[in-house]
């Protein structure tokens, strides 16, 4: 199994980035392919090797905390490793653990591709199971994690809202997310997902 890799970050896209160790492109999936930066400095991407009969994937996080829920979340009926990359792209590890510890349906609903069903599949089948994750994950840090305010979207409807609570749960402010949105307002579709305006308003984002 492939754990980790190291390299230079030399392409990325709305679902990966592709990282060069020794003239070899690694395409990696990850939550948040715009929080790596394109920089002749070498970055370590914590990695799961995913194998199946058609394909053989890499998923890619920036800690050790997201590896391990995403490996956690894979053991639950249902979540396949896009589900589970969605989970960590609206929500932080420990954020995840937190209202998972506290049956939270209404903060695991709001997570890109989870109903309430699959929500209520993650608490029955993770809750007692957390206190395995690394560090700052779970216990009383986590349990912190959902107080923390959310400033709502004075414009946008519910699917910016639902798109802004997912991209501050990353940990952008405010100001950020309004910056996003005035690049946003003028081209969102009513058909577009959740998820596919929180893509785009990283790429805002990651512009500055």
């Amino acid at each position: 199994m492939i754990d980790f890799i190291k390299g230079r970050v030399v392409h990325w896209d709305t679902e990966y980035v592709v990282i060069d160790v020794r003239d070899i492109g690694y395409r990696v999936f990850t939550p948040n392919p715009y929080s790596f930066a394109k920089s002749d400095e070498a970055v370590t991407i914590y990695t799961h090797h995913h194998v199946r009969e058609d394909a053989v994937l890499l998923f890619g996080f920036s800690s050790r905390e997201e590896q391990a829920m995403f490996r956690k979340l894979l053991d639950v009926s249902g979540i396949g490793p896009r589900v589970a990359l969605g989970i960590l792209a609206g929500g932080r590890p420990e954020a995840v653990a937190a209202a998972i510890q506290q049956e939270n349906l209404t903060y695991l609903t709001k997570l890109p591709g989870i109903g309430k069903k699959t929500a209520q599949r993650m608490i029955l089948d993770l809750k007692d199971k957390l206190d395995m994750l690394p560090a700052g994950v779970s216990g009383s840090g986590a349990a912190l994690a959902l107080d923390l305010p959310v400033e709502p979207a004075s414009e946008g409807g519910k699917l910016w809202q639902e798109a802004r609570e997912a991209l501050a749960a990353l940990g952008y402010t405010a100001a950020e997310l309004d910056r996003a949105w005035h690049g946003l307002k003028d081209s969102i579709q009513p058909d577009e997902s959740v998820d596919a305006l929180m893509k785009r308003a990283l790429q805002q984002l990651f512009k500055g």
